[in-house]
């Protein structure tokens, strides 16, 4: 079978199903508030209280921030899972979804961060929810349309 007679729709939808269901729901399953935001080391980059962090930028509308810096620094900051959620769910789902299948504009700078596991696997449950039933929307021909690249949320 060539690349042509792949049914790439159904390829995309049963693979996002198959790692949602039986990777990423797996292992984030029953998420602690002390696990969300465990740190092994001093400084490491999460989602904090506003106001509190140390961070060069703190990224976030709400009550809660996400730190980050300009330029990136290397090597690279440790990251916690509370931060590592924080980028999945704006930075790979929602900025995606946004650009990709119409749902609500999202960015790092904007977006309301979680202060808790119970809150931030309720957003990243949200954010799946729009792919699958966004590329069934754009068909065979739709998927190999060449698009620009989602941003990755932040706007700098």
């Amino acid at each position: 079978m060539d690349a042509d007679e792949l049914d790439w729709n159904r390829t995309l939808r049963e693979q996002w199903e198959f790692h949602g269901n039986h990777q990423l729901r797996a292992r984030l399953d029953g998420l602690t508030d002390d696990e969300y935001f465990w740190s092994p080391v001093p400084d490491a980059w999460s989602v904090r209280p506003r106001g509190s962090s140390t961070a060069p930028v703190q990224f976030g509308a709400g009550d809660f921030t996400m730190d980050y810096a300009f330029p990136e620094p290397v090597p690279a900051a440790f990251t916690t899972i509370a931060w590592r959620l924080g980028h999945v769910i704006v930075g790979v789902l929602a900025a995606r979804n946004a650009a990709h299948f119409g749902a609500p504009a999202a960015s790092y700078e904007t977006w309301q961060y979680a202060g808790s596991a119970a809150t931030a696997l309720d957003q990243l449950e949200a954010q799946p929810d729009v792919w699958p039933a966004g590329v069934p929307g754009l068909g065979d021909t739709g998927l190999r349309v060449h698009t620009k690249p989602a941003t990755n949320g932040a706007t700098r």
